[in-house]
């Protein structure tokens, strides 16, 4: 689910009359200090930041003064959540509360349908409310093809013990909130706390909204920029990663940086999993070995190995990791010796510094581990490939002993330079373009990449390789990337094949964080 930040919420609320408090969202402490000085009395400042129970981390300050206002502004610039630094500081005016209130919507996945809920007592959160005041707390499913009426808001209101003016004031606010939750799509929908202040007006003092991943597409006025459930504003590797899967369809890519700004030698890894399950219990295993995980991978249902390359390499974008670590299902259903070349093909072009274990149970995992070990033996760290009879655990082991092994000093990472063809012969793919170069094609006596091109795309014309199929047709899918002509050509021919597999923005990005420095 994607998330809004409280002031984007409170800009929705408003499109349907909801009142929220007078306030800006700011980028600086200067700017919260002309904010408050706009609002003209009291206000409180609230870091805005995909998290719950702010107040307590410190996220959610107050100032009488616009001078004081700046200083407590800079405290939260200064502040991070999960290693992530607050970007945005949402300044309000302070509100004289006399109640609070509770009211959100989430989609009940029993029942398959909206469910809004309301209580008369408010609090940090609905679960505590409930076990504390269940008969101030009412919920109602909501017909998506009628949608919430005045009169079933005014009747869930009143089940809680609320009567009269009231009653009606916060039933306007819940048919708004529907509102919004059915306009843009809203997973979950909240108010938390809802207030009446002390003139009797009723104000929604925050908001948390969440829109599913599959509706984001429908609302760019919403500036999402990832589909994805985050707890933190998206990295620019995130944004990379995400721009991966966004444009190629085959299989499953999720990149997720849990955290940043660590260094060398504190037992960071990159981790790469397969399925769900197998990854939890995989990232379980190293964290039994005192490792700390840098990031969360997946690349499932079946990727080709074009996507698996592009995912270590970004997992390798993260300059100070101590070691790389996949494993997932133990028996997956996908061709493991298309994971196996995607590994290498990363791993080689990035002359691999730190030691990887890999675990490749499934479909033929035999020659999977034989593709990744055989072709990584010349590479600066050890990789050690693993089948399903080889637990998470017994990997997780290895791995600690491999980096225990190995000195803590600084790597220097160099750029990859793709070769250049004397003479190209070269088609596009999917995501890509594979290149021949014909002068050593003549020269090469195995002809291995048409042996190895198991779709079958490749036939000789004379001693060079070239398509057996239209390239309209290589570029719609018929190359699968299954990046076996490359390898073949590179361990068994003359090294005249190069397979050009670009990740948009990963060169800037390295660059801007000295990757290679």
């Amino acid at each position: 689910m994607a998330r809004l930040f409280e002031y984007q919420g409170k800009e929705l609320l408003q499109q349907v009359k909801i009142p929220v408090p007078t306030g800006k969202v700011v980028s600086s402490p200067e700017e919260a200090r002309e904010a408050a000085a706009s609002v003209g009395k009291p206000v409180v400042l609230k870091a805005q930041v995909w998290t719950t129970k702010r107040a307590a981390m410190g996220g959610i300050q107050f100032a009488d003064t616009p001078d004081e206002a700046y200083e407590k502004a800079t405290a939260l610039f200064k502040m991070t959540v999960k290693n992530f630094a607050v970007e945005k500081v949402l300044v309000e005016e302070k509100l004289s509360i006399r109640e609070e209130y509770y009211t959100g919507i989430i989609i009940d996945d029993n029942s398959k349908q909206p469910l809004i809920l309301f209580s008369s007592v408010g609090g940090s959160g609905i679960e505590e409310i409930a076990k504390a005041h269940p008969d101030k707390l009412a919920t109602l499913p909501i017909d998506v093809l009628t949608g919430l009426q005045d009169y079933q808001a005014r009747n869930l209101i009143r089940r809680t013990g609320l009567h009269g003016k009231l009653q009606l004031k916060l039933a306007n606010v819940l048919v708004g909130l529907w509102e919004i939750a059915r306009k843009y799509d809203a997973r979950a929908a909240e108010i938390n706390p809802l207030v009446q202040v002390e003139n009797g007006d009723i104000v929604a003092a925050d908001c948390r909204l969440t829109v599913d991943d599959y509706a984001v597409y429908r609302h760019p006025e919403l500036g999402i920029e990832m589909a994805r459930e985050f707890d933190h504003p998206p990295t620019e590797l995130e944004k990379i990663a995400f721009n991966v899967e966004k444009n190629d369809y085959r299989g499953t890519f999720y990149f997720i940086q849990l955290e940043q700004n660590f260094k060398r030698g504190q037992g960071y890894i990159g981790f790469h999993g397969a399925g769900g399950g197998g990854s939890m219990m995989s990232m379980d295993a190293v964290n039994k070995q005192g490792f700390k995980i840098a990031n969360f991978t997946d690349t499932s249902g079946n990727p080709p190995a074009s996507k698996v390359y592009r995912a270590a390499k970004i997992i390798l974008s993260q300059k100070e990791i101590d070691g790389y670590f996949g494993s997932g299902s133990g028996v997956a259903s996908q061709e493991q010796f298309h994971s196996a070349r995607g590994l290498v093909k990363a791993f080689r072009e990035e002359k691999l510094s730190v030691p990887a274990i890999i675990r490749l149970g499934g479909n033929e995992e035999d020659l999977a581990v034989e593709i990744l070990t055989q072709y990584t033996k010349d590479l600066p760290a050890p990789v050690e490939g693993y089948k399903k009879d080889d637990s998470a655990d017994f990997c997780a082991e290895r791995l600690r002993k491999l980096v225990d092994a190995q000195p803590v000093t600084a790597v220097k990472h160099e750029p990859f330079v793709r070769p250049v063809a004397k003479s190209p012969y070269t088609f596009q793919t999917l995501t890509g373009s594979v290149t021949f170069d014909h002068d050593k094609c003549v020269r090469c006596t195995s002809k291995a990449c048409v042996t190895a091109c198991a779709p079958g795309i490749l036939k000789l014309k004379g001693d060079v390789p070239v398509l057996a199929i239209e390239a309209a047709d290589a570029k719609k899918g018929k190359c699968t990337e299954c990046l076996a002509c490359e390898l073949a050509c590179e361990f068994e021919g003359e090294k005249g094949a190069y397979i050009d597999l670009p990740i948009p923005g990963l060169e800037d990005y390295r660059k801007k964080i000295g990757f290679y420095a």
